[in-house]
């Protein structure tokens, strides 16, 4: 038992606490009755948005490393990826199912007039993919396969934004509308991927290392 303890760290336990709380207080909100006028909206934008922030998380995970050489976010990155995929999920279900009961025929001819329900189901889907073959025994079965697929998460990411600026009336380009989170989102996005450049990473890569070692010689 005592081997198995060590097992969780605090960043692991850290991470399951923050992947269910969401879920938890708005099923109390919403047993509760204390949700806000439109409740089945407020909890369907509340899950997008989680997803999202679990998505950011788990495309920060190799940057973090490569900036701070702290390696165990690597080994954190499938559980905040499946949080996003969980979220994503209930904002889909929410939505499909409590606000337009199930009625796909209804859902379709929504989607040509608010085309970004299809980009959200773009995403959803890629998200989907990257959520079932996240086991070891698809990483074995796939081979290189399995990285190329699994590098779509930020293509994921980029419709994502786009889907959450367009579903708020933003519109980056012109800078108009509710642009500030979708625009935060975007440019955080767009930094986390400049990191996965080879170029970039290796200059981030070695600026830590010259940190670090000023830091010991002025240790000393």
């Amino acid at each position: 038992m005592a081997t198995r303890s060590r097992y969780y760290t605090p960043t692991q336990i850290t991470i399951h606490i923050f992947g269910w709380l969401p879920f938890v207080v708005t099923l109390i909100q919403v047993l509760t009755s204390n949700m806000t006028a439109n409740p089945i909206q407020a909890v369907e934008q509340r899950f997008g948005r989680v997803a999202i922030y679990f998505l950011i998380a788990s495309l920060a995970c190799t940057p973090i490393v490569t900036l701070t050489g702290w390696r165990e976010p690597l080994k954190r990155r499938r559980a905040l990826g499946l949080y996003a995929f969980m979220y994503a999920a209930l904002h889909f279900t929410v939505f499909v199912g409590i606000d337009y009961g199930f009625d796909l025929k209804q859902v379709a001819q929504l989607t040509t007039k608010k085309p970004f329900i299809l980009l959200g189901l773009s995403a959803g889907l890629i998200l989907l993919a990257l959520a079932i073959t996240s086991f070891k025994w698809w990483m074995r079965q796939m081979g290189k396969g399995w990285q190329s697929l699994h590098r779509t998460v930020y293509l994921a990411g980029l419709i994502v934004v786009i889907h959450y600026a367009m579903a708020r009336k933003a519109n980056i380009a012109t800078l108009r509308g509710d642009i500030v989170q979708p625009l935060m989102i975007g440019i955080l996005l767009l930094s986390l991927l400049m990191l996965r450049i080879p170029s970039v990473r290796r200059w981030a890569a070695s600026l830590r290392q010259r940190v670090s070692a000023m830091r010991i010689l002025h240790a000393r």
